[in-house]
């Protein structure tokens, strides 16, 4: 497919709280994975973009990291890239988990976005496990604190919802070029790519015994002759403790770990992926500009 004679494309600001399906509903859109998901919640650290195209339109989804009260540098170093996120959009969606209640963080981010003047969608997300009388109170209680200008009820998970959702916004996207080749899913650099898979693999298999301070850098990215890709990270914790939780018993959670990134790394990239992790104890990696720099959050004060 070449690009249209007439073609749309305009950005699209994902926000929400954390845990709400903004990453799901995002590689939904797309139609593969581009962000990570977990249930671990404030899983998204940074703005990290999908390409989806309907139609003549290209659509730029920015998955933004969940809006929440933040504490610590790090906590505030994502919310700043969320709204940042939502600047300049020609939309925003605010995802709702339609299955939990309407908490006073969720009605904070729905008042916030009523001041923009972009349109505004709500999306009351996993409507496949939520009470339906439920779902229309949630939209009618937050419609009444912010008119927004369509309302969708979706499971981004099994997808029911999600093309009507995708054809609305494309209908809202200005005219103009396309900003990315056809082909093209994610602006996400492969090195912040590879990173971003591991630090997946570690909520999964870690997000009960592993608190949220870790953090995976990519130290050396390379394509080998053959073709395949050799990938060298490095896992932050902040204490001997997790290090060895990480590790686990002979080393073999790390293995484990590095078996399913691995795997998914070569689905993503279509090619061979040679993986190598190392563990390093570091406790004060959250006051490191440079890692920040790594991971795509600017550094806040």
């Amino acid at each position: 497919m070449t690009q249209p004679i007439s073609p749309h494309c305009g950005l699209v600001a994902v926000v929400g709280a954390p845990n709400a399906g903004k990453s799901t509903l995002v590689n939904a859109l797309v139609g593969q994975k581009v962000a990570i998901v977990s249930p671990k919640a404030q899983t998204t650290r940074t703005r990290l973009m999908g390409i989806a195209i309907e139609g003549d339109t290209q659509l730029l989804l920015v998955d933004t990291p969940g809006i929440f009260e933040p504490n610590r540098r790090l906590d505030r170093a994502m919310v700043a890239a969320a709204w940042e996120g939502a600047r300049g959009s020609d939309a925003i969606v605010l995802v709702v988990d339609a299955k939990g209640g309407l908490p006073e963080k969720v009605r904070t981010i729905a008042e916030r976005i009523a001041e923009r003047k972009e349109p505004r969608f709500l999306v009351l997300n996993k409507v496949d496990i939520a009470d339906k009388p439920r779902l229309l109170r949630h939209a009618e209680q937050l419609n009444a604190h912010v008119p927004f200008d369509e309302i969708f009820f979706v499971s981004a998970t099994t997808g029911d919802g999600v093309p009507e959702l995708k054809k609305a916004l494309a209908a809202r996207m200005p005219e103009g070029p396309w900003h990315f080749p056809e082909d093209q899913v994610s602006d996400a650099t492969d090195r912040m790519l590879a990173a971003e898979v591991t630090r997946e693999q570690l909520y999964h298999q870690l997000h009960a015994e592993l608190p949220y301070s870790a953090a995976v850098t990519t130290e050396q990215y390379k394509e080998r002759e053959d073709g395949s890709v050799e990938i060298h990270q490095q896992i932050l914790v902040e204490r001997d403790t997790q290090r060895a939780i990480v590790l686990g018993k002979g080393g073999q959670r790390l293995k484990e770990i590095g078996s399913k990134a691995r795997a998914d790394l070569a689905a993503i990239m279509g090619v061979r992926v040679h993986l190598y992790l190392h563990v390093k104890v570091s406790p004060k990696w959250q006051e490191d500009k440079s890692l920040y720099r790594d991971i795509g959050l600017d550094w806040v004060e």
